[in-house]
């Protein structure tokens, strides 16, 4: 068995399955390729299952959520490392490569994200993960490559490895054992910081998480709630409030 696995969590994402798994079963040799399907009531469970049978698929009754998805799956799988992958992620030509190199050489290393580019504007970072995450002294998280909602061009400026506090959930790498004795994604949050909680929990058990500019994956991105969707406005809000209070020490 490869020691490691990409995850895709799906709940009625055929027309994204159709447009993205082909570039991941293409790119992602020699990692196992797993779907793990929330209860879908669409066609993509049939799709995976017919179309691409080179993938692995591990189906669910009822929809577990983006973070109880992803808690339930990686305790069905034994991979040392997985990468938890949107389905309306686009990859590239050995976009495992250098993380995957990364997570192996330093031990230290709990999670990696790739440079996370806009599907729709490829010249430009996207939102989500843009350059690596971090967060300020207010407990504002924020990235390199975006400043509020303006994104910048990729112009090679974050071409580099570093450490950073966040790696976005659009792309992350991590190391399996990490990830569940960490408690995995908090399915208090819903949607949004969920996988800066994570990051933040690895950090305060003395791991570190970076980021990999030599690996690069296209984002679709914004499809959970759109911007002006006032329950993106309260997730944001309540979130980042229960950011801090989880994880800042008491007193």
């Amino acid at each position: 068995m490869t020691t490691v696995a990409v995850v895709i969590l799906n709940y009625n994402g055929e027309k994204l399955l159709r447009q993205f798994l082909p570039s991941v079963i293409q790119h992602s040799h020699p990692a196992e390729v797993i779907v793990v399907d929330n209860g879908s009531t669409d066609g993509s469970a049939k799709l995976v299952q017919e179309k691409f049978p080179t993938v692995a698929f591990i189906p669910f009754q009822t929809n577990l959520g983006f973070c109880g998805g992803y808690n339930e799956a990686l305790k069905h799988i034994q991979h040392e490392l997985v990468v938890l992958l949107n389905s309306d992620v686009e990859v590239t030509a050995n976009w495992l490569e250098s993380p995957i190199k990364l997570l192996k050489n330093q031990v230290d290393i709990a999670a990696v994200q790739p440079k996370i580019l806009a599907q729709k504007q490829k010249t430009h970072f996207e939102y989500a993960g843009a350059g690596g995450g971090f967060i300020d002294l207010m407990g504002y998280p924020y990235c390199r490559g975006r400043m509020f909602n303006t994104l910048e061009p990729d112009t090679g400026q974050y071409n580099n490895q570093i450490p950073v506090f966040w790696a976005s959930g659009a792309c992350l790498f991590i190391r399996r054992e990490k990830y569940l004795s960490a408690g995995g994604l908090d399915s208090d949050f819903f949607a949004h910081m969920e996988e800066i909680d994570l990051c933040w929990r690895l950090h305060r058990t003395g791991n570190q998480v970076w980021y990999d500019g030599n690996s690069t994956v296209y984002h679709v991105g914004g499809g959970t709630l759109s911007s002006g969707n006032p329950r993106k406005t309260f997730f944001n809000f309540r979130n980042g409030l229960t950011l801090l209070v989880k994880n800042l020490p008491e007193g």
